[in-house]
């Protein structure tokens, strides 16, 4: 009989709000999936089946992010004797097994932390009680193996008491091939910006808006893409204020895109700008740099990483608009640290794929599940 995995998130792959976390946990199921029994349980969403097999993962889909924590206790003790490693997915939700299931068969596995975001994104008084509760919550996992994604997430782990030695971090992954440079596009004749994500505060949105507004002044001609699902409430109240009137026709909202759209937009843009305050990677990242275009960020965790501290991108010197514009005015003016910069890039995208972050998600459930050492660790 294969090992049954048992997965807890809060959401998943087909969830309408899945991003990078529940796109890295798809991918690194289904490269296991042959030699593992894998159920994930998160909750219900409109549109989506309470039961689905996907790519040799069973998802089951219960309740909303507080009713499908009881669901998911009251699954694992009808099925324990069948379940052989429970996998509690922290983003700010948690589904606190270290209450239920023994620490020989939990594992925390966690993208990143959220520390300041809860300010950022959450109303008072969750925001407070988050911000306030989120280190004694991880730290009920703290005895327990730990995985994640970035070497950022792991030393904010350690700092708050786990040991390093069962803290595992997983390659970031593509599913693409990066493209060779005979397939780039040619870059836009205008300098041209590009965002890709979410319209949210803590992404960095409205910080890169406020970037291309002061590179506008210098250069005239600079124009900003914006990639990822409209929300034309949010442009009204909250982007449209920070650009001058005359300035608003050079920046263009596309909302989603075809993934083929996406890329051949980044591969023609100068730079992709995500200066989010904290991210497990930074998947988009990754994807621009595949297709020939550097990034610039904020020296935040997890984007620290995807830029290799600034050798693979633009690291801004501080987490403002302006330290921003001036990478981007680099990005012009200094072509040769461009080039640089570009192909550095692209050789460290060449080294992400899901097949690596499946083989070693693989390999560390070789070695956790071996029975006589798991047990001999935790007896």
């Amino acid at each position: 009989m294969k090992p049954h995995l048992l997965f807890l998130s809060w959401r998943d792959i087909k969830h309408p709000k899945a991003g990078g976390a529940e796109v890295f946990t798809h991918e690194m199921l289904k490269r296991v999936s042959d030699d593992y029994q894998i159920t994930h349980i998160s909750p219900r969403f409109e549109g989506g089946h309470d039961v689905e097999f996907l790519d040799g993962v069973t998802y089951i889909r219960r309740g909303t992010l507080a009713t499908v924590i009881p669901y998911a206790f009251s699954y694992y003790q009808t099925h324990a004797a069948t379940i052989d490693l429970v996998v509690d997915q922290v983003n700010t939700h948690q589904f606190f097994t270290p209450l239920y299931v023994p620490r020989a068969k939990r594992v925390l596995f966690i993208h990143q932390l959220t520390r300041e975001i809860w300010n950022i994104n959450v109303k008072q008084p969750y925001a407070w009680l988050g911000e306030r509760t989120e280190t004694p919550r991880l730290r009920l996992y703290r005895n327990d193996l730990a995985l994640t994604v970035s070497k950022s997430t792991a030393d904010d782990l350690i700092d708050i008491g786990f040991t390093p030695e069962r803290v595992t971090i997983l390659p970031e992954g593509l599913d693409f091939v990066p493209w060779p440079k005979e397939q780039w596009q040619t870059k836009e004749a205008n300098p041209t910006f590009l965002y890709v994500g979410r319209m949210s505060a803590y992404k960095g949105i409205n910080d890169a808006i406020k970037a291309f507004v002061t590179l506008k002044q210098e250069f005239p001609a600079a124009r900003f893409w914006v990639i990822g699902k409209k929300d034309d409430a949010y442009i009204e109240n909250e982007l449209n204020p920070l650009v001058p009137e005359e300035m608003r026709q050079d920046i263009t909202y596309f909302g989603f895109v075809s993934a083929e759209e996406k890329l051949e937009r980044m591969s023609r843009a100068t730079a992709l700008l995500f200066p989010s305050k904290r991210e497990g990677w930074g998947l988009t990242v990754s994807e621009a740099a595949a297709v020939g275009t550097p990034t610039i960020v904020y020296d935040a965790p997890g984007l620290r990483d995807a830029v290799q501290h600034g050798l693979a991108g633009y690291l801004a010197t501080a987490q403002t608009p302006g330290a921003l514009a001036i990478e981007m005015r680099s990005c012009i003016q200094d072509p040769a640290q461009y080039e640089a910069i570009q192909f550095a890039a692209h050789r460290f995208a060449k080294t992400l794929h899901w097949d690596n972050t499946g083989h070693r998600f693989r390999e560390w459930l070789d070695t956790v599940l071996v029975p006589s050492q798991f047990k001999e660790e935790y007896e």
